[in-house]
């Protein structure tokens, strides 16, 4: 019998947003039915990383972020491979939810609503490539100083289509908004990680392992509280298997009992 080869996951980092309420919220997107990968399922801003995001001169443009630190806290021997996961994040959310996380020439966050990010956001999708143009013509600082990594989770090898995934968590920014591109994603909820896992359970939406696995993590009273505590976490690497019991595929995780 003849095995295929595992897909070689394509390198994808995520940015979690977390606002404070009574307790910390998240922020959840729905990706189009449509979608070839989670289609229908409630997910975290981010996609796939691209060879564009990181240009020789990217680390000038970042906050508070070095390349041998980028590198050491996702142990990663390129510098510069390690870097574009932490820009990606930041592309991703800017281009799927309307956030950028970005400071403007005075120092401070600046106004994602103003209408020529708009058009910057709809040039971005069409075209990633834009985004860089952004930076240089704004004069901006991405702000990879409010940014902690926390989680890594690499998809199945029996999966068809494979993601090598970086998770990012910060807070969001006060005075911005996320709205859905309307494109990949059709809707965003706010929603406290128990609330995200007790609507999966009624069946109200669908979420996938490695989101309700960090789901748990997120739980707490203040977003700079979890930023903090994330921030410390030692990241292992979930690599989830595919077993199939009586014709039922299942997902098997490290420490599983019979995982190989």
């Amino acid at each position: 019998m003849r095995f295929a080869m595992p897909v070689t996951p394509s390198p994808a980092a995520t940015l979690v947003l977390l606002r404070d309420r009574d307790d910390v919220e998240v922020l959840l997107i729905q990706r189009h039915r449509g979608s070839r990968f989670a289609a229908g399922d409630f997910v975290f801003a981010g996609g796939k990383v691209e060879a564009d995001d990181n240009p020789p001169d990217a680390i000038e443009w970042c906050r508070g972020l070095t390349m041998a630190e980028a590198a050491r806290r996702l142990s990663l021997e390129d510098p510069q491979a390690a870097l574009r996961y932490w820009i990606g994040a930041i592309r991703e959310a800017f281009e799927e939810v309307g956030v950028l996380l970005a400071y403007g020439p005075d120092g401070r966050l600046v106004d994602a609503g103003a209408p020529r990010y708009g058009e910057y956001r709809r040039a971005c999708q069409d075209d990633n490539r834009v985004f860089w143009a952004m930076v240089r013509s704004e004069r901006l600082a991405l702000a990879t100083d409010r940014i902690v990594y926390f989680a890594h989770w690499i998809t199945p090898e029996e999966a068809p289509l494979r993601f090598d995934t970086r998770f990012f968590a910060a807070e969001m920014p006060p005075a911005q908004e996320a709205s859905a591109d309307e494109k990949e994603i059709v809707g965003v909820r706010w929603l406290t990680p128990r609330a995200a896992l007790e609507a999966r359970e009624r069946g109200e939406i669908s979420l996938r392992r490695p989101t309700m696995a960090n789901l748990e993590l997120l739980v707490g009273a203040r977003a700079s509280e979890v930023i903090a505590r994330l921030g410390r976490r030692d990241v292992p690497t979930m690599r989830p298997r595919i077993v199939i019991e009586n014709g039922v595929p299942r997902a098997m995780l490290p420490g599983d009992p019979g995982y190989l």
